[in-house]
């Protein structure tokens, strides 16, 4: 049995103008202690997927598919077992860790508030809650002493180390990193990348990691999935997709950072032309089709579904021929 599953996905937000189809019918599976990561620009989906999981989406926002937590439906779970999973379960470390604080209350608290909602589960007092809260820290490379700390005393690096302190206190089975490298300089984004691993191979954790850098997931995740306009166009190994993307937005992507070595390897493009669509008045046929520079008359009329393109390696792209129409080279005997 799979840890999460998420089959046919789909979130309508609403809004004064209308219903606006965030996410599009995403189907994924994270086994136990594997790591998969979500791409794609801002508003194409990925944070509304990590709420949707642990129910944290706006008050009146239409949720349709099913969101499976090791078998148990997330949306048919009573309010005391949604608050077990959301901890000891399932956690998230959300981006912006400088908003996610408290700013009045000292960052040990906050972890130990949380070790306390599940003390009865976990076996602790609150004697036992801080001494955790103090071992918790120094998991994430900070001193205990850092406990009595408030946000504002901290760095970004170091928020963000208290936030994936926060998600750990109840030992979840599945951590979900929402940009969790965002605003970060790059040594700092190096180092919370390299407790992350640390902290997943120790503990054979399940990691559901989102960002837009394609780069920073192929260092962290073992499968890539490339999302645009609240579909997955694309996905794959990490290292083959990376490597040999097939959606035209996914080599986008894949293209969209300076790398370090000869001339030419430096004259990738840093961008895409245009804007991401809105979500509530997406283009005909393939959504990306109007930014898209191998696009023929056929995208802006068909969406095609996503095809295989080798074992496990699938793109949603008229230009990947679906197996049983390829031509194989076969040698002829008289």
């Amino acid at each position: 049995m799979s840890l999460l599953e998420l089959r046919d996905l789909r979130v309508t937000y609403r809004s004064e103008r209308g219903d606006v189809p965030a996410v599009r019918g995403v189907s994924l599976t994270i086994e136990r202690g594997q790591t998969v990561g979500l791409a794609g620009e801002s508003g194409c989906g990925k944070s509304t997927i990590a709420g949707a999981v642990l129910r944290l989406l706006p008050k009146g926002t239409l949720v349709e598919g099913s969101i499976l937590f090791d078998g148990e439906d997330v949306y048919e779970m009573t309010p005391g077992r949604l608050r077990a999973v959301r901890w000891s379960g399932a956690a998230i470390v959300f981006q912006g860790a400088l908003h996610s604080l408290n700013p009045v209350r000292r960052v040990g608290s906050q972890i130990e508030e949380a070790i306390m909602l599940h003390s009865a589960d976990l076996g602790l007092d609150r004697s036992q809650a801080r001494r955790r809260v103090g071992e918790l820290l120094e998991r994430v490379g900070l001193r205990v002493d850092r406990a009595r700390s408030y946000p504002h005393q901290m760095s970004g690096g170091q928020r963000q180390r208290v936030l994936i302190a926060l998600a750990l206190a109840c030992e979840p089975d599945l951590l979900i990193a929402d940009e969790p490298t965002t605003a970060l300089d790059v040594m700092v984004q190096a180092q919370v990348l390299a407790l992350l691993a640390d902290l997943q191979a120790d503990r054979g954790l399940a990691l559901l990691f989102i960002t837009h850098d394609l780069s920073v997931l192929n260092s962290v995740c073992e499968r890539l999935m490339v999302m645009y306009a609240g579909r997955v166009v694309e996905e794959g190994p990490s290292r083959e997709l990376f490597a040999d993307p097939r959606h035209p937005y996914g080599r986008a992507l894949s293209q969209a950072f300076p790398t370090i070595g000869d001339r030419a390897s430096r004259m990738h493009p840093t961008g895409l032309p245009g804007d991401p669509p809105d979500p509530a008045a997406l283009p005909s046929g393939c959504a990306f089709h109007p930014r898209c520079d191998v696009a023929i008359d056929e995208c802006s009329a068909l969406d095609v579904a996503l095809r295989d393109v080798n074992a496990g390696h699938r793109a949603a792209c008229v230009h990947v021929e679906p197996p049983n129409k390829r031509v194989t080279n076969k040698s002829v005997t008289s």
